[in-house]
C-alpha cells in the first residue's frame, strides 16, 4: 500500500523525477528523513485490501496532508500545484512526473473522513520524530512544556436572528420544492425583505421597529414549519427527510438572543459553540476550543507544536489539562516534568500538581523555574501562526470530526513548515563551511 506507483514503462523516453529536481532542496530532504513505513502502518489500519479499487499509496495521502497544512492551501488549490509542481510529486512519491492527478480531489476528504484525529496525530508524532533525528529538537524540550487554549472559529457568518430565521424558511421551501411537497405560500419574497429591514432599523437604532420586522420573520417561518408538517404527516419517508432540518428550524424559531443554553448559530454547523475569550477586537468567537502545547525551552529549530487537541463543549480551561497532558506524554513517550499555565487553569485536574506552574504563582518558585515562567507566553505567537499560515483561523471542515482533525493537521503543517526551515538552515551552513576554506585559504 504505501510503495510508490512506478509508471514509467509507458513512457521510457521521459526521466525520473530525480534527474529534474534539485535533490538538495528541503522539500526532498523532508522526504528522505521521514519514516513512511511508520505511517503505513497506522493509515493501513483504516484501509484494509479486498475487492473494488485499490486504495491510494499512504505516501501520497500523507504528502498531500503535509503540503496542504504547510503551504496553507485549500483542496482545489493543492491539486493544481501538485500537477505542475515536480517537488511535490517527488515528495508523495511519485517517481515519473506525472501529467494527470492520479487521485480525485474528493479523495482528500474521504481520506481526512476515514482516518480521524487518532491516526491523524501520526503526522505530528512523525515531525516530531523527524526534528528530534535532524537535531531540531532534544529530549530535554519535551520534560517542559507551555500549554494554553485558543478558540477554532468555523467558516460562518456571523449569526443574527433574522439571517438565521431567513435561512431556515430558505432551506425549507428549497427542500419541499426538491421533494414536490406543495407548499400553501412560501414567503420567499416577504421574508427577504423582512430580513433586510431589520439590519437598516437595527443600524438605525430603531430597534422597536427591527423587533417588529424580526417577529413578521418569525411568523412565516412558524407557517411554513407548520405546513410542511401537515403535508408530509403520511409519509414515514418525507418525514425522516425533513426531520433534521425542521428541528433546527424550530430551534431557530423559538430561541432568543438573551437566552442561555445551547443556541444554533449556523444551519449548516449545528455544533457550534459561542465562546468568549476577553479580546477587545472579538468579543465572542464562533466555533470550538483547541488546546495547544509547545516546548518551555528554546529549541533549537524552533516552538514546535507537541501536542493539538480540539475539545468540544466550551469547557473549563483546567479540565482539559489532565487529559491533554497524558495525550501528550503517550505520543512523546516522554514524561513531562513541568507544565506551565496561565491563570485560567486554576482549579486544575492534573493529578500531579506540584509539577503544573500558574502565571503569577509565587510559593516554591526558584530561579531556573521563574525564568521558564517567563517563557509561558511563547505559545502565543505559535497559536498566531496555526491561524495565520496553517489554516486553523477559519475551519471549513464538517463537523466535529472536522474540527478535530483540522486542527491536528494545522499543528503537523506547522511543525514540517519549522522543518523546512530547519533544513534550508543546515544546508546553508554546510555550503558555508564548504566555502570558507577555499575564499579565506590562510584561515584554513
Amino acid at each position: 500500500m504505501a510503495k510508490p506507483r512506478d509508471d514509467r514503462q509507458r513512457d521510457l523516453l521521459r526521466p525520473g523525477l530525480e534527474e529534474i529536481i534539485d535533490l538538495g532542496h528541503p522539500l526532498v530532504r523532508l522526504g528522505q528523513e521521514i519514516d513512511w513505513g511508520f505511517l503505513d502502518r497506522r493509515f493501513s489500519s483504516v484501509c484494509a485490501a479486498g475487492d473494488g479499487r485499490p486504495p491510494l499509496p499512504t505516501r501520497l495521502v500523507a504528502g498531500l496532508f503535509i503540503l496542504k497544512h504547510t503551504h496553507n492551501l485549500s483542496d482545489e488549490v493543492l491539486c493544481a500545484r501538485w500537477l505542475e509542481n515536480p517537488y511535490y510529486q517527488f515528495f508523495c512519491g511519485e517517481l515519473s512526473f506525472c501529467h494527470r492527478l492520479p487521485f480525485d480531489r474528493s479523495s482528500l476528504t474521504h481520506w481526512r473522513q476515514r482516518l480521524g484525529e487518532d491516526e491523524l496525530a501520526a503526522l505530528v508524532q512523525e515531525s516530531l520524530a523527524v526534528a528530534h533525528k535532524t537535531g531540531a529538537l532534544a529530549t530535554r524540550d519535551l520534560e517542559r512544556v507551555v500549554v494554553d487554549t485558543t478558540v477554532q472559529p468555523k467558516a460562518i457568518a456571523h449569526p443574527t436572528d433574522a439571517r438565521l430565521c431567513h435561512r431556515a424558511l430558505t432551506k425549507l421551501v428549497e427542500l419541499a420544492k426538491r421533494h414536490d411537497v406543495p407548499l400553501r405560500q412560501s414567503y420567499l419574497r416577504v421574508a427577504k425583505r423582512a430580513a433586510l429591514m431589520v439590519g437598516r432599523y437595527t443600524h438605525a437604532h430603531r430597534f422597536k421597529r427591527a423587533r417588529r420586522e424580526l417577529k413578521f420573520l418569525r411568523t412565516r417561518l412558524g407557517r411554513v414549519i407548520r405546513d410542511i408538517g401537515r403535508k408530509i404527516a403520511g409519509h414515514p419517508a418525507l418525514r425522516a427527510r425533513f426531520a433534521d432540518l425542521l428541528g433546527l428550524a424550530v430551534r431557530v424559531r423559538f430561541q432568543d438572543h438573551r437566552q442561555r443554553g445551547p443556541k444554533v448559530y449556523a444551519l449548516h454547523a449545528p455544533e457550534l459553540e459561542c465562546i468568549g475569550k476577553g479580546k477587545a477586537r472579538a468579543p465572542y468567537e464562533f466555533g470550538c476550543k483547541v488546546s495547544v502545547a509547545t516546548p518551555a525551552t528554546k529549541p533549537k529549530g524552533g516552538q514546535f507544536v507537541l501536542h493539538a487537541k480540539a475539545v468540544h463543549g466550551n469547557p473549563f480551561d483546567g479540565h482539559t489539562l489532565g487529559p491533554v497532558i497524558a495525550e501528550l506524554e503517550a505520543l512523546t513517550g516522554v514524561e513531562t516534568r513541568r507544565i506551565h499555565v496561565d491563570k485560567g487553569y486554576r482549579g486544575h485536574n492534573h493529578p500531579h500538581k506540584f509539577r503544573v506552574w500558574i502565571s503569577g504563582q509565587v510559593r516554591r518558585v526558584t530561579r531556573p523555574i521563574r525564568r521558564e515562567m517567563k517563557r509561558r507566553a511563547a505559545v502565543e505567537p505559535v497559536i498566531g501562526h496555526l491561524k495565520a499560515e496553517h489554516r486553523m483561523d477559519r475551519n471549513y471542515l464538517k463537523g466535529r470530526a472536522g474540527d478535530r482533525a483540522n486542527a491536528v493537521l494545522a499543528a503537523a503543517g506547522y511543525n514540517f513548515a519549522l522543518l523546512l526551515r530547519w533544513l534550508r538552515r543546515l544546508l546553508r551552513a554546510l555550503i558555508q563551511a564548504l566555502l570558507e576554506p577555499a575564499l579565506y585559504p590562510e584561515f584554513g
